[in-house]
């Protein structure tokens, strides 16, 4: 027993020893985590101890806090965020380029779950789900009818407006995801043969496509469609630009409208497909001043060929940092209409329960050394929100000499281009928005739900058409465009320009149906402004 307690001082101090040494090989971040006695860490604490014992009233003190960290964000600046653990699995996937699934894409037709889409390669096309099957039951959950409508937490009311219902969607994905090689019982209701099947599926990993559509628009001139910069992208990218390349193409129309940015790295290797050896692509500076750049590789397999980069209002982020290597650099021509003016980087950190914060950490500069960051105040960000309706109300949308920019973030590209910085990129070629008349909503609002309709209702005949061949024959004598108009019940006629648009959407929309986003394009781009404007640019240059 004493020599235990003589012994017991060298055991404390040695435990303390290897403390300290433990604690010196953490950075300042861990070790605050580990040793804090920070007193707001304790005040809040406390307080959600007094309102999840003391208070009056039961409170989801969960709730509390989750709306407590976004208010906190909030004051931060526009962008930085909080994820609930509900959502981040979703974000993440979408970000990441996969889930675990079985990989069919569907909609909700007045009370049944219909396949629109099949995933090639994906576990559903193996195991034989075709597109217009009805899924009726999933392991054990009943997709059809009240069930469905129970399990969405939706109000039976509601069931002839749920087309695109994210509640029905979210209900029906928790059926149909699962854990990588297990399996499912599909029960489908197959209208072609009149008859209900049976069909397990083993899930497994389903790509998420972020470039939706490539394509030659004509012989020389290429189109590629990105949505969103996942960790997917520069791979699937990739795929189509070889193709491109190895079917002719001397120029590439790189479409980033609508692109709100993801991974900077990703856009990065991207740019690299244009830039030569040794070019700035981009740099970051941290609140510290130290400044992060990147460079282009000589790997670039489209350095001499000729870009088109198509952006909107709603281009952010990493298109921005595409669009803006691009301009600063000299390469290409920006066309379309000012981007949104994102310059701020964010760093996903995990919160421990499954929620994560989107934090920014850095700002992002073009080569030019321009910032593009439109200005936000840390305490309002409503004006920041209704920028796109100032930009309406200021006429910028349709006329180029109403985009206003500050003289004194003026920038100079090595050509001698002038460039600004503080909002955006200001295209190199201005092309309006499109005007739409007051009819629009009348007239285009049905036709997602006749398309549907129409496609379910011939499937065998529909699926015998080949792109071309639909793109140039389908419909020639308006008989199906004429039972839309029908249905609308129009009591005035419509302006020969608006009724060969609603033709030419309709057309478009059927084409998506049967051949996804390029067969969409393929229809869209004939009218299309940017698209238009970028054939007469080449046709100026040759």
């Amino acid at each position: 027993m004493t020599k235990r307690k003589a012994s017991m001082p060298i055991f404390i101090g040695f435990a303390i020893v290897i403390g300290i040494f433990i604690g010196s090989t953490f950075n300042y971040k861990n070790q605050s985590v580990l040793f804090s006695s920070n007193t707001n860490e304790a005040k809040i604490k406390r307080l959600i101890n007094y309102i999840q014992y003391d208070y009056v009233d039961k409170v989801n003190t969960d709730s509390l806090l989750d709306d407590a960290i976004t208010n906190m964000l909030v004051k931060l600046d526009p962008h930085s965020v909080y994820i609930p653990k509900e959502e981040l699995k979703r974000v993440t996937e979408s970000m990441e380029g996969k889930f675990v699934g079985i990989g069919v894409s569907f909609l909700m037709h007045e009370d049944s779950v219909v396949v629109t889409g099949v995933i090639k390669g994906g576990p559903s096309e193996k195991a034989g789900i075709q597109e217009g099957d009805r899924i009726i039951i999933a392991g054990k959950d009943t997709l059809f009818g009240k069930s469905i409508i129970a399990k969405a937490n939706l109000d039976e009311k509601e069931i002839g407006t749920i087309l695109g219902s994210r509640k029905i969607s979210d209900a029906v994905m928790k059926s149909l995801k699962g854990e990588p090689e297990t399996t499912v019982n599909i029960f489908v209701y197959r209208r072609s043969v009149d008859e209900i099947l049976q069909i397990p599926i083993a899930r497994g990993e389903v790509s998420i496509k972020s470039v939706s559509s490539y394509y030659m628009i004509n012989k020389t001139l290429g189109y590629i469609n990105i949505d969103r910069f996942a960790r997917t992208t520069y791979d699937e990218f990739k795929i189509g630009l070889d193709e491109l390349i190895s079917k002719g193409m001397t120029s590439l129309v790189l479409d980033l409208r609508g692109n709100p940015g993801g991974f900077m790295d990703i856009a990065n290797s991207i740019i690299d497909e244009f830039l030569e050896d040794g070019k700035l692509i981009v740099f970051t500076k941290n609140k510290n001043g130290d400044v992060d750049r990147s460079f282009a590789t000589s790997y670039g397999d489209f350095e001499n060929g000729k870009v088109y980069v198509l952006i909107d209002q709603n281009s952010a982020s990493a298109s921005e940092i595409v669009a803006g290597a691009l301009q600063d650099n000299d390469k290409g021509v920006i066309v379309g209409r000012r981007s949104f003016g994102k310059g701020l980087v964010q760093q996903e950190m995990d919160l421990g329960d499954g929620s994560a914060v989107r934090l920014t950490t850095s700002r992002y500069y073009t080569p030019t050394g321009r910032s593009i960051q439109k200005p936000y105040s840390k305490n309002d960000t409503k004006k920041y929100n209704n920028d796109y309706i100032e930009r309406i109300h200021n006429g910028e949308l349709i006329y180029k000499d109403s985009i206003k920019m500050d003289d004194h973030l003026k920038y100079t590209t090595p050509k001698g281009k002038v460039v600004y910085g503080g909002g955006g990129i200001v295209p190199d070629v201005f092309v309006s928005i499109d005007t739409i008349n007051k009819f629009s909503n009348r007239l285009f609002g049905g036709l997602n739900d006749f398309v549907f309709k129409y496609v379910d209702n011939h499937r065998t005949e529909m699926s015998t058409w080949k792109l071309n061949d639909f793109i140039n024959e389908f419909d020639k004598d308006d008989k199906i465009f004429n039972q839309y108009l029908d249905q609308l019940n129009l009591k005035s006629p419509i302006s020969p320009k608006t009724s060969e648009n609603l033709n030419s959407y309709l057309k478009a929309i059927i084409a998506r149906n049967l051949f996804e986003e390029t067969g969409y394009f393929m229809i869209t781009h004939k009218k299309d402004p940017m698209i238009l404007k970028v054939l007469e640019l080449e046709e100026n240059a040759n």
